[in-house]
């Protein structure tokens, strides 16, 4: 059972706290996690792009001059890909990119993602926010406390002051137990999660 050390915003340490194994110290798969981001950024695609091919290209009905004799190349229509105005010879058309993973994927992939953090000493724990009120200028003090920039701060539901007080600041990015993910953990240096929310990923999660 992993034990990491608990801070309080001061970036003083106040405790440890064990780790729940069944959700901090699963066996690592790389190849599971790159199938949860990889569908993970394709369902974010509208798949809307569309290009028209030459047939679909008003115009050119008409051959711009005769076949031979001209000293020109053989040309059937202006609207031919290498044309100005012509059409594009492989056009993008609407389509779907969602990728589909098993509800036992996506949380195992999550557990390696939170697991990794665990395992690279980028998983802190903060005591308690203290946020009473929304300041951006706090939240920054303590992430310099932490010695922490590019972060994902994982507060409880309900933490609306920790969450407004994040909103603002670039390279920060706020989440609850029930909306992190396998890309934000990824993407974000470092987790910085309250003691509460540690225990509600447990509970979700384990």
């Amino acid at each position: 059972m992993a034990n990491v050390a608990v801070f309080n915003t001061d970036g003083q340490e106040v405790g440890t706290i064990d780790l729940n194994d069944a959700v901090f110290g699963v066996e690592l798969n790389e190849h599971l996690v790159h199938m949860a981001v990889v569908a993970q950024l394709a369902n974010k695609r509208q798949g809307t792009q569309k290009a028209k091919t030459r047939s679909e290209v008003s115009g050119g009905g008409k051959k711009p001059w005769r076949q031979k004799g001209t000293g020109h190349a053989r040309q059937g229509s202006t609207r031919a890909p290498q044309w100005k105005g012509g059409g594009v010879v492989f056009a993008p058309v609407p389509r779907d990119y969602t990728m589909t993973l098993n509800k036992k994927e996506k949380r195992q992939a999550l557990k390696i993602a939170l697991t990794s953090r665990v395992q690279d000493n980028k998983f802190i724990v903060v005591d308690d926010f203290g946020m009473s009120e929304i300041k951006t200028r706090k939240m920054v003090q303590t992430l310099k406390n932490l010695k922490v920039e590019k972060a994902l701060v994982v507060a409880q539901e309900g933490e609306t002051n920790t969450v407004l007080s994040v909103r603002n600041i670039q390279g920060v990015k706020a989440a609850s137990p029930k909306t992190i993910n396998v890309y934000d953990i990824l993407k974000y240096n470092t987790v910085v999660a309250s003691r509460d929310a540690v225990s509600k990923i447990e509970e979700v999660y384990a």
